[in-house]
């Protein structure tokens, strides 16, 4: 009775190899083109470039945003390399588990250059895998560090700019000096 939804568990699970290859070859691709951009940020950063400081740059273009929406943002720019170090691993294990299906059904029936080839497609998708893993995770580490700091940095911009006196009352919009204003005056100097 179990034996015709056995069949059509494993011939679903077959179908999904295919994808889940094309998956982790594409995270493998994003994880390098992610590390090629890290680099040419981290070249950036090094020499005082503003490309490289993404977050300041954003608070110049717009700077009607608060703490929080530039939060949110550095959240928004770090998700991608934060998803692939998460889905990569998963995916990974995905790959590896169905061909192991066809590799044990074939080794019940003696045919090891099935086995061998099984195999070899399992686990060179695990290593692909985390390898994008890695590299996606490190990236995400050293970005966040970025951002915290640049973040910290607007923030401290932010409060040593110039405040109206507390007994003046409310002060007029064009008084206080905005975020963007801050980090031009820093800019020229």
């Amino acid at each position: 009775m179990s034996a015709p939804i056995e069949e059509g568990m494993f011939a679903l699970a077959q179908l999904f190899l295919l994808p889940v290859l094309l998956a982790v070859l594409a995270l493998f691709a994003h994880a390098f083109w992610s590390l090629g951009r890290f680099g040419w940020q981290a070249a950036q950063r090094r020499r005082g470039q503003a490309g490289g400081f993404e977050l300041t740059a954003f608070a110049r273009q717009r700077p009607d945003l608060g703490a929080d929406a530039l939060e949110a943002e550095a959240l928004r720019r770090l998700e991608p390399v934060r998803l692939a170090a998460r889905v990569a691993p998963m995916l990974g294990l995905v790959a590896t588990m169905i061909p192991m299906g066809p590799a044990l059904h074939a080794l019940g029936e003696g045919q090891m250059a099935a086995v061998a080839r099984s195999l070899t497609v399992a686990f060179s998708a695990v290593i692909l895998a985390l390898l994008a893993a890695s590299i996606t995770h490190c990236i995400a580490q050293v970005r966040r560090r970025w951002y915290a700091d640049e973040l910290a940095a607007l923030a401290r911009a932010e409060a040593a700019a110039p405040a109206a006196e507390p007994d003046a009352g409310p002060a007029p919009a064009e008084a206080a000096p905005s975020l963007a204003s801050t980090l031009a005056q820093g800019a020229a100097a």
